[in-house]
């Protein structure tokens, strides 16, 4: 593989954030990825939240599986921890990274056919498992590497480049998401970085299980009239449930409004947050509710996106385990072979 390296020199009066990097400093390689491929939209949507968040690249470990999208981690955040894994195996990987040090910022990068057919066992246990990471899924419907054939999410009726009709009913990740225990889910579209970005900065900043299906259309071989998951088609019947924003930790703010209507609020960087309370009794915290939502809206066509459902409370693998708080690395030979005392005391706890 060729890869094109990026012109160093940059405009010098690029903005800074709150420790010193600009939006460059977040990239990565030049894509090699199919000119108004969906998935280069997201990459570019994951540096600008990163960025925007002020979060140090080398804190980061990305991982992926097999595919066009586990291609993408090349293209953001060159100065991470990163590895291109097995076939539908990035969840283990994850595993290991995040158990080994909890100070990560742990992103898995997947796509419909890596997590939703090799790697569906995966992916079902990892959100089990209550993994403290950001689970994105490239989802276009397609096998992009190996020439447009269906993949498991595409929808029934569902026509490819051929005009060919899918046969067989779709597995939507969202709802087992919702089913499995995620804390955090939310559904977005590659061509919506005003919804996307926010989506990633809440959950980057989510503790737990945080994923999110990104429709992300293939302009090689899923683009075309027929397709359920091209541009067209999704932009056309696109519904977005809630209207979210990520706003980092402050002293509370508090509103009071009725449902219908609007409220400006003053935040602390300067900027005016313009509120829009919804009518309709949409509820976010409700994992039953938002599954219910997400299936009737299939039944009729509709893409839900946004912030679908959310744990505010929610735990993540260290505290379901007990783990040290320690990262395992940093360990020394007396915190990992404390002698035989700790052991038989470890033993008679077994008995």
């Amino acid at each position: 593989m060729t890869f094109v390296a990026k012109p160093k020199a940059h405009h010098p009066k690029l903005p800074l954030n709150e420790i010193g990097l600009t939006r460059r400093d977040y990239e990565g390689s030049v894509s090699t990825l199919c000119a108004g491929c969906g998935h280069d939209s997201v990459s570019a949507a994951i540096v600008q939240a990163c960025a925007e968040l002020s979060l140090p690249p080398h804190r980061f470990a990305k991982v992926s599986g097999i595919g066009c999208s586990s291609k993408t981690p090349s293209y953001f955040l060159n100065k991470s921890h990163g590895l291109n894994s097995v076939h539908g195996r990035m969840p283990s990987v994850m595993t290991g990274s995040n158990l080994a040090n909890r100070e990560l910022y742990c992103v898995g990068v997947s796509g419909d056919g890596d997590s939703a057919s090799i790697g569906l066992g995966q992916f079902a246990h990892i959100v089990r498992r209550r993994i403290n990471m950001l689970y994105i899924v490239d989802n276009n419907g397609t096998y992009g590497l190996t020439k447009g054939q269906f993949s498991a999410t595409n929808d029934k009726g569902s026509t490819s480049k051929k005009g060919v009709p899918n046969l067989y009913e779709p597995i939507d990740l969202v709802s087992m998401a919702l089913q499995l225990g995620a804390t955090f889910v939310a559904r977005s579209f590659s061509g919506d970085k005003h919804q996307l970005v926010p989506l990633i900065k809440a959950g980057l900043r989510h503790k737990g299980m945080a994923f999110i299906d990104v429709i992300s259309p293939c302009v090689a071989f899923n683009n075309h009239a027929g397709s359920t998951k091209s541009y067209d088609h999704v932009r056309a019947h696109m519904q977005n449930v809630v209207n979210a924003d990520y706003i980092p930790e402050h002293d509370e703010i508090t509103a009071d409004y009725k449902p219908g209507s609007r409220e400006d609020i003053d935040m602390p960087g300067g900027s005016t947050l313009r509120l829009y309370k919804l009518d309709d009794q949409y509820d976010p915290h409700d994992r039953v509710g938002a599954l219910n939502y997400v299936q009737r809206s299939a039944e009729t066509g509709d893409v839900v996106t946004g912030l679908l459902y959310v744990d505010p409370k929610a735990a993540d693998c260290h505290d379901v385990m007990d783990t040290i708080r320690k990262p395992l690395n940093e360990l020394d030979e007396a915190d990992l072979c404390p002698g035989q005392n700790p052991l038989d005391s470890i033993n008679a706890g077994f008995r």
